[in-house]
């Protein structure tokens, strides 16, 4: 099937697509040129969710738990809270992809009851995405520190633009705010395609040197299908140093959609997917460290897989978070959570879309179980259903603030809820 005819498909019939089999739908993406760092094609159809809905399904509910944190298409969401703006500190914020006709939008909503409910305040209306040229994995941050004239607690919203151009020369573009994600300006870019591959899922993480640090998965390079790659700002306008930080020695392998956290101790820990042609472990998510946040040590290394004591894994679209432990332990807590929950065979597990998984020793050893403040039980291989859900941990470690994304009928929604984590 080719791309085209996939997507084509996918866009008339969503239900028959959510209907099937994990391992034939797995089958079936892969048969078609690689466009995505999860699933091939997933960022290419996102504006399809934006189109009237079917009337034949706008009754269907979604299986999500939760609350809706607005109405209409709301796809890849991110949420922070901030800690950098004075008197705003403590207020969570949150991003979303949607669309207004063929413009691409991101969406800033704000919670001033710690998630229980959010107000849209802000929206990037970028250019480089409006005219149905397409908008995909945006990103947010605030600046814990000063990067050249960005003070701290700027925000920065990033994207990959471009996507569903014709003869694409896809960008990963920054935006930055000074008032809380009320008004945005356009400061930089990340990097430029040069070619016709995708550039996907920006994330940021500041270096211990005080570098902002750009992470994106990038399939412009002819020896890879896809890897993982950095780069680096002093000011956050010019981007040097562009290097590798996962890219197998396999071609077919991709590594894709890398979230990077700094732990306590000072070192840094990634989490991304790695897909490839089929198998048992398509798209399981894997983890890297870091002592400084820029060393990643030979790019080769595919890192670490983590699991549970009885060999559950996670399959696709992973973020992590830290926080300190509620029981004190010295290393705190990293909470991650993917698309998909397997047992150890490769089968979907009782679990699926219904746990986190929590560490206490920086990733090392067993992972164990924990609920999921929003419930996707159906999530499987597509762009909406508990699609790179984030998580926002409270300062003391006991509570689990997360948002995550479910149909209901044609449009895809995120919804938000908060739940215990000690």
């Amino acid at each position: 099937m080719s791309r085209t005819s996939l997507i084509s498909t996918r866009r008339a019939r969503r239900t028959t697509l959510l209907g099937a089999g994990v391992a034939v739908l797995c089958a079936a993406l892969l048969s078609a040129p690689a466009a995505s760092a999860a699933f091939p094609g997933a960022e290419a159809e996102a504006p399809a969710v934006a189109a009237p809905s079917d009337p034949a399904s706008t009754d269907v509910a979604p299986t999500a738990t939760g609350t809706p944190i607005t109405e209409g298409t709301a796809l890849y969401p991110r949420v922070i809270r901030l800690a950098h703006n004075g008197e705003a500190n403590g207020r969570v914020l949150a991003s979303t992809v949607t669309f207004d006709g063929g413009d691409g939008l991101g969406a800033i909503h704000e919670s001033t009851d710690g998630g229980d409910s959010f107000t849209r305040v802000g929206t990037v209306a970028d250019p480089d995405s409006a005219g149905g040229q397409g908008l995909c994995c945006t990103t947010l941050y605030e600046l814990p520190r000063q990067v050249g004239d960005l003070r701290a607690g700027t925000l920065l919203w990033a994207s990959s633009a471009g996507g569903d151009e014709a003869d694409r020369r896809m960008g990963l573009r920054v935006w930055a705010s000074d008032d809380v994600g009320r008004s945005w300006e356009y400061l930089s870019t990340i990097a430029v395609a040069a070619n016709d591959g995708g550039l996907w899922e920006p994330e940021f993480s500041i270096a211990a040197d005080g570098a902002l640090v750009a992470h994106y998965a990038d399939e412009t390079d002819p020896a890879h299908s896809q890897k993982l790659v950095a780069a680096r700002s002093y000011d956050g306008v010019a981007w040097g140093d562009h290097r590798n930080t996962v890219a197998s020695t396999w071609e077919p392998d991709r590594p894709g959609m890398p979230v990077v956290r700094q732990l306590g101790d000072g070192s840094y820990f990634m989490i991304f997917e790695i897909c490839n042609p089929g198998g048992q472990y398509q798209c399981v998510v894997h983890y890297r460290v870091s002592p400084d946040g820029w060393d990643w040590g030979d790019p080769a290394h595919l890192g670490f897989r983590p699991e549970t004591a009885d060999g559950k894994y996670l399959r696709a679209a992973p973020t992590v978070a830290w926080s300190p432990a509620p029981d004190g332990n010295p290393n705190g807590q990293l909470v991650i959570v993917g698309q998909m929950v397997l047992n150890a065979d490769g089968s979907t597990a009782a679990e699926n879309g219904r746990i986190v998984l929590v560490n206490t020793e920086g990733g090392a050893g067993p992972w164990r179980a924990a609920p999921a403040p929003v419930e996707v039980p159906t999530a499987e291989p597509n762009f909406c259903p508990n699609y790179s859900s984030p998580l926002l941990p409270s300062a003391d470690g006991t509570e689990l603030l997360q948002i995550a994304t479910d149909w209901e009928g044609d449009t895809c929604r995120a919804y938000a809820a908060t739940g215990p984590l000690g």
